[in-house]
């Protein structure tokens, strides 16, 4: 999924940041869905996945995990972010157990993530690179703003906002874990890593 793909910043930033979706395939494996995302869902918090959720109803800084396992239905897609390659280890390895027959991705940067794969004892399907951003790059807000905007994939996140609270942080107005939680509620797929986002916002 190329919104998980164009997360800027520095190399040893990106190493803790691992994104995760599990979906189906339209007409081939779409109904009778919601047991086995729910136990989707319990393979990611079991492996350690800090934020995940479903875009329909939201990620679990924003609504209670109970909440959107309630709501989970056939057309959900669920996603979430992991912080170390262990998690990503152990999270494939449950799910090639299970065998669901739902497409996995893992999105990270590859020396990270195929050594994760080769490790839990799968073969990438496809591996999708990002390769930059063309046009008029000076439109854009500074690369350590990026690094925190472009963790949710649709860009729901202003780079004011950024700005606004880095500020406070800095001010000793609001802690930088609360910042960074707040930032990912504005991002309703999941993807968002608020733990990341700490660490940049106190940098």
């Amino acid at each position: 999924m190329t919104h998980s793909l164009h997360r800027f910043g520095e190399r040893d930033s990106l190493r803790g940041d691992f994104v995760w979706l599990s979906y189906q395939t339209k007409g081939i494996n779409d109904r009778d869905l919601t047991p086995i995302m729910q136990e989707i869902v319990a393979i990611a918090e079991k492996a350690g996945s800090v934020n995940w959720g479903d875009i329909k109803t939201g990620s679990i800084l924003a609504v209670q995990p109970e909440e959107i396992k309630t709501r989970l239905k056939d057309s959900s897609r669920i996603r979430g972010v992991f912080t170390s390659r262990q998690q990503v280890v152990n999270f494939l390895e449950a799910m090639k157990e299970k065998d669901f027959g739902q497409s996995v991705v893992i999105s990270g940067l590859l020396e990270e993530v195929l050594p994760a794969c080769q490790e839990a004892g799968v073969i990438p399907h496809t591996v999708n690179f990002a390769l930059g951003i063309w046009g008029r790059k000076e439109l854009l807000p500074e690369e350590d703003i990026l690094a925190v905007t472009s963790m949710c994939g649709h860009h729901m996140i202003s780079p004011n906002l950024v700005r606004t609270l880095r500020e406070r942080v800095r001010a000793g107005r609001i802690s930088a874990d609360k910042a960074a939680r707040a930032l990912g509620r504005l991002c309703p797929c999941g993807i968002f890593n608020q733990e990341r986002a700490r660490r940049l916002l106190e940098g």
